[in-house]
């Protein structure tokens, strides 16, 4: 499952530092507008702690971890939804994305240069979403007037994706994020054929210290960090991190678990002497689905599923401890998996 964030933003705001910090990847960092013109993409580990301590005990060979594709993508400026800057170009790189991260300038460096006249989180916030929202109601216009044909025809499907549109509209209209705003799972499903700029789920990301400058309250899905300082410190180990007075888990790795939960993901795992392994599946998918992931003869070929949460398998040291305490059950298809159940698939 190939999952990827965008990191959006207005020039010099900090995204390009942050993915190379991300990535560990050589990109160009320069301090002025459009120094990144083409799309940088990077996979970045999801930091987990069960893979580590399910390959100890297992003691595997390899440890592969979930990943999530980080996309560093071109600044932003007003009227990039007709063109202006690289407006076309790095709104047809969002439409690629699962997810959106918004960065936001939060810091007074006067030698880096700001685009804007004052450093306002909340001011650049607007201005992403205003170039967004003006680029999708461009998208709903113009599918609305091709359907209308079918509509006058009364041809069921066509009703249905307009009433979707309508409502899609009437809150772009309004200077709403589809993202925001109540849809049916009917009218979702619509509209995610659209892949629609602002019904992608985001994250803010103050870069800088904007305690003094903005009430971080007043976004939701926000997160705080000091880009610079996680650039200098992205390759200390937890005992350097320790000895320095910084936490133990980066604020880097926070973001990329929140970018994970943002996309409504969850990990499974499977362990052995050959690997442990995390696996990504959506939240609320089923043995079978689960299963496919990892080979699509699971699926139709599934016969049932032997699986242990993964601190009772730690506890009890073993399958067979495990199984004699009752912490491995056996589940048919129509479980659903849970985040942290480590499995053993059965198939024909």
């Amino acid at each position: 499952m190939s999952l990827s964030i965008g990191i959006v933003g207005l020039p010099n705001v900090g995204k390009s530092t942050l993915f190379k910090t991300l990535t560990k990847k050589q990109v160009l960092i320069a301090n002025y507008p459009f120094a990144t013109i083409d799309p940088n993409i990077g996979v970045v580990l999801v930091p987990d702690e069960r893979v580590d301590k399910l390959a100890e005990l297992s003691h595997s060979a390899k440890k592969i971890y979930a990943t999530v594709d980080f996309v560093d993508i071109a600044g932003l400026v007003k009227g990039a939804s007709t063109g202006e800057g690289l407006g076309n170009k790095f709104l047809a790189n969002i439409r690629e994305v699962d997810a959106v991260l918004y960065v936001l300038r939060a810091f007074k460096n006067a030698d880096i240069i700001n685009t804007q006249t004052e450093i306002n989180p909340l001011k650049e916030k607007e201005i992403l979403d205003v170039e967004l929202i003006l680029k999708d109601l461009e998208t709903v216009n113009k599918r609305i007037d091709a359907i209308q044909g079918d509509v006058r025809q009364n041809k069921k499907e066509s009703i249905k994706e307009n009433t979707a549109l309508q409502k899609a509209k009437e809150y772009l209209s309004q200077e709403k994020v589809l993202c925001d705003m109540p849809f049916s799972e009917e009218e979702k499903e619509i509209l995610n054929s659209f892949q629609l700029l602002t019904f992608k789920p985001r994250l803010y990301l103050l870069n800088g210290v904007p305690e003094e400058i903005i009430d971080v309250g007043r976004l939701q899905n926000s997160l705080v960090l000091d880009i610079a300082q996680e650039y200098e410190s992205a390759e200390f180990t937890a005992e350097e991190r320790a000895g320095l007075g910084l936490p133990a888990e980066s604020g880097l790795d926070i973001l990329i678990k929140k970018a994970y939960e943002l996309l409504g993901l969850i990990t499974f795992l499977t362990t052995g002497e050959d690997e442990t392994r995390a696996w990504t599946i959506k939240k609320g998918d089923t043995a079978p689905i689960a299963g496919a992931v990892i080979h699509t003869d699971f699926l139709n070929k599934f016969v049932k599923a032997e699986v242990v949460f993964w601190k009772d398998l730690l506890e009890a040291g073993s399958y067979a401890k495990a199984r004699e305490q009752g912490k491995l059950r056996t589940e048919g298809k129509e479980y659903v998996v849970q985040d942290g159940d480590v499995i053993e698939f059965k198939h024909g």
